[in-house]
């Protein structure tokens, strides 16, 4: 798969550098850096494979299935059978050749329990379609199990599934408890790091907790108690030691209008939080509408400027140079402080592309 393949990248003229193609079963940084636009689907959808096929979820490169929040307690086998028959009937599309194996979007599954996870294996039986498992509510009770489980399916049917936790508790957010429960949690995931390809974090459980609801113009960051966990959150899980991938929360307001006005609330205020999560550190965002898939995966392309300073650090690097002048010459490049930054532009580059000199997102957009 490749980021925008739905464009004419050649008539478009607006790369520096063309997105690099990868692969489902590609390496784990790639895959965890290539998320993107993660777009959240209840399992009692009945067309999964019909908007797969559609110009629907144009750009879309991964999915999660929910099996949790977004399915009702009393909804829940019929929830669990419509995800079996999903995932036959995608099987099937691809053995048929209506679908391309490689173009399929990367599928996790939305778990609510560890019983879910062996059912899921099972049924599908080492067929590499499902790339891994979100773990809602992942805390020190149930994470051991969740991981167990995922080990356990991973031996038995020699797969490479990935967990994705979702931090989203009130031992996450309560502040007399966070930290110590964040540690507890990094040595829980450093003993199977292997298997986490990506941490999330649940800003809408956080906000439940306190009877908050955000408004279409107020960002995730403007809450007070819930930035300061998102914080300590990247304060103890994205140290240049522990470098684990964390991605953005979710955006809750959406536009049914065709297009993508930047004036209208709903847009504008994704672009800001998006800008945000990258100024942060945060890496792709879980998304609950197609209108917000492109918008997000055009932010992350690497601008031109972006690209020449990160190449020109780590050159420097190389030949143990301490600082030089931007190309652009509207900064200083210190090649020490800057070279982790670097490094990361570099894999998105190769992911989601470089831009043209002059080009920006919102030109990628039209």
């Amino acid at each position: 798969m490749r980021y925008f393949n739905h464009m004419d990248l050649g008539k478009l003229d607006l790369f520096y550098r063309l997105p690099q193609p990868f692969q489902r079963r590609g390496p784990k940084e790639i895959l965890a850096y290539g998320l993107g636009a993660t777009l959240y689907m209840p399992a009692t959808r009945k067309n999964i494979l019909a908007d797969l096929l559609s110009d629907k979820l144009r750009g879309l490169k991964s999915v999660v299935i929910c099996l949790e929040d977004a399915v009702g307690d009393q909804e829940i086998k019929e929830a669990e059978n419509n995800l079996i028959l999903q995932f036959k009937e995608i099987i099937r599309a691809k053995e048929e050749g209506q679908l391309d194996y490689d173009e399929i979007p990367l599928i996790f599954v939305r778990v609510r329990g560890v019983d879910q996870i062996y059912m899921i294996a099972d049924v599908l039986k080492g067929d590499q379609l499902l790339n891994g498992f979100v773990f809602p509510k992942f805390n020190l009770d149930n994470g051991s199990r969740y991981l167990k489980a995922l080990k356990e399916v991973n031996r038995e049917y020699q797969q490479n599934l990935y967990g994705m936790p979702v931090l989203e508790d009130r031992n996450v957010l309560y502040k007399e408890n966070r930290i110590e429960n964040l540690q507890q949690l990094k040595r829980l995931l450093d003993e199977h790091k292997d298997l986490i390809l990506n941490i999330r974090i649940g800003a809408t459980d956080f906000s439940s907790i306190f009877a908050l609801r955000r408004s279409v113009d107020t960002l995730i960051y403007d809450i007070a108690v819930v930035r300061d966990c998102i914080g300590d959150i990247i304060n103890i899980f994205g140290r240049e030691e522990t470098d684990y991938v964390l991605s953005g929360a979710v955006w809750e307001y959406y536009s049914n209008e065709e297009g993508y006005d930047l004036t209208k609330k709903a847009l504008s205020g994704l672009v800001k939080e998006v800008l945000l999560d990258k100024e942060n550190g945060l890496v792709g965002k879980t998304t609950i509408h197609p209108s917000q898939i492109l918008p997000i995966q055009s932010l992350y392309v690497v601008t031109h400027e972006e690209y020449l300073d990160a190449t020109k650090i780590l050159d420097l690097k190389d030949h143990g140079n301490g600082v030089i002048k931007s190309q652009y010459g509207n900064k200083m490049n210190e090649v020490k402080p800057h070279y982790n930054w670097a490094k990361k532009i570099l894999i998105r580059s190769k992911i989601y592309g470089v831009l043209k000199e002059g080009i920006n997102f919102e030109q990628l957009l039209k």
